[in-house]
């Protein structure tokens, strides 16, 4: 049974709909990283101000998506005037924000913190614009940026002359880079030191934002899978659990071996395989794969038993709250002339016959 709607106007579109990835944008991914790796390896001095120039349009907009939904809860009464002004004023807000960040970037006593805010805006901005529609759309994606982070770290020093990988180089900025410009999009927290060199030069440890997104697109998968099966949760926590364990084995990893790591091959390995042995041992494998038969919303299906769908009186019941005879005239708002001539057509697709 469809519900009209009451009177008012019509509901306002979502502007940030999600947008499903494609396997054809993971190919345009991977091509467009590959390529700014390269151009930041080989021209860093200057291409590292556009990457600066992304960071900041990136974050400023993840900020003020954040923030937006919290300024629109406000109660009415506060914005009955100007509807618009307090949007307006977290644009401001937002803008003056990111522009602080532009100008003391480089105060690496504090900025630092204005960074990470900036970032984790930033992350949760793509992760709430871009969906991956199914778990094979997801491990293609996360497989090919697990391949792209390896070969940057792994196989690119076979053909550096420092033999350093372009990905560490591209991160702490290149040997034979005059510029004192870092790189904007990585999370820095402060080495807690005690050594007098801390003075001059604050030594940081730094996470990328692909190691942060790429493994949260799973993460959110997982957490709608959750919603549609009802399952509490456990798909999101373990996910989240193996991702903090992924993490734990990356940092282990560069201790051990004392190099830079692909982060996204512990990440990945271990996010992908607990969400899917997981699925396996709940026997959901093939549902958490393609997620089929979750496309329609459940609240338009109305449920029908079979012998009420194959029955007569099952039928009349169900239809005993739409008979005329029911109809208060009173009720009924005036017709306009010539309405009767309009609906005649659809008359018979309403009425069920005698015969």
């Amino acid at each position: 049974r469809h519900h009209p709607r009451g009177p008012g106007p019509p509901p306002e579109e979502d502007a940030d709909s999600a947008v499903d990835f494609t396997p054809a944008m993971t190919g345009a991914v991977v091509v467009i990283s590959c390529s700014i790796m390269l151009l930041l390896y080989f021209f860093y001095d200057r291409f590292v101000y556009v990457m600066i120039g992304i960071f900041g349009l990136g974050a400023g907009t993840g900020l003020y998506s954040c923030l937006e939904p919290l300024v629109r809860h406000l109660p009415r009464r506060h914005r009955q005037a100007c509807p618009q002004l307090p949007l307006l004023l977290l644009l401001g807000l937002c803008a003056a924000v990111t522009l602080l960040w532009v100008a003391c970037r480089n105060q690496d006593r504090w900025a630092w913190l204005l960074q990470d805010a900036l970032g984790v805006a930033y992350c949760l901005f793509v992760l709430r614009r871009v969906r991956l529609p199914t778990l094979r759309n997801c491990a293609s994606f996360l497989l090919a940026l697990l391949a792209f982070d390896v070969f940057f770290v792994f196989v690119t020093p076979l053909f550096t002359g420092t033999g350093e990988s372009i990905m560490v180089e591209v991160a702490s900025g290149p040997a034979h880079s005059s510029s004192p410009e870092r790189l904007p999009m990585v999370l820095k927290v402060p080495r807690l030191s005690f050594s007098a060199l801390t003075l001059c030069d604050q030594p940081f440890s730094i996470l990328g934002f692909g190691d942060i997104v790429v493994p949260g697109f799973l993460v959110a998968y997982c957490h709608r899978f959750d919603v549609q099966v009802h399952s509490r949760q456990l798909y999101f926590v373990a996910c989240t659990v193996a991702y903090a364990v992924g993490l734990l084995a990356t940092f282990g990893a560069m201790v051990l071996m004392e190099m830079g790591q692909p982060a996204l091959l512990y990440l990945v390995s271990s996010t992908l395989l607990t969400s899917l042995a997981l699925a396996a041992c709940r026997q959901e494998l093939g549902l958490f794969w393609t997620l089929c038969g979750f496309e329609e919303d459940p609240a338009a299906v109305v449920p029908v038993s079979e012998d009420e769908a194959t029955s007569p009186e099952g039928l009349s019941e169900s239809l005993e709250g739409w008979s005329d005879a029911n109809l208060d005239p009173t009720e009924l708002p005036p017709a306009s002339p010539g309405a009767s001539d309009e609906l005649t057509p659809l008359m018979p697709v309403a009425v069920p016959t005698g015969q």
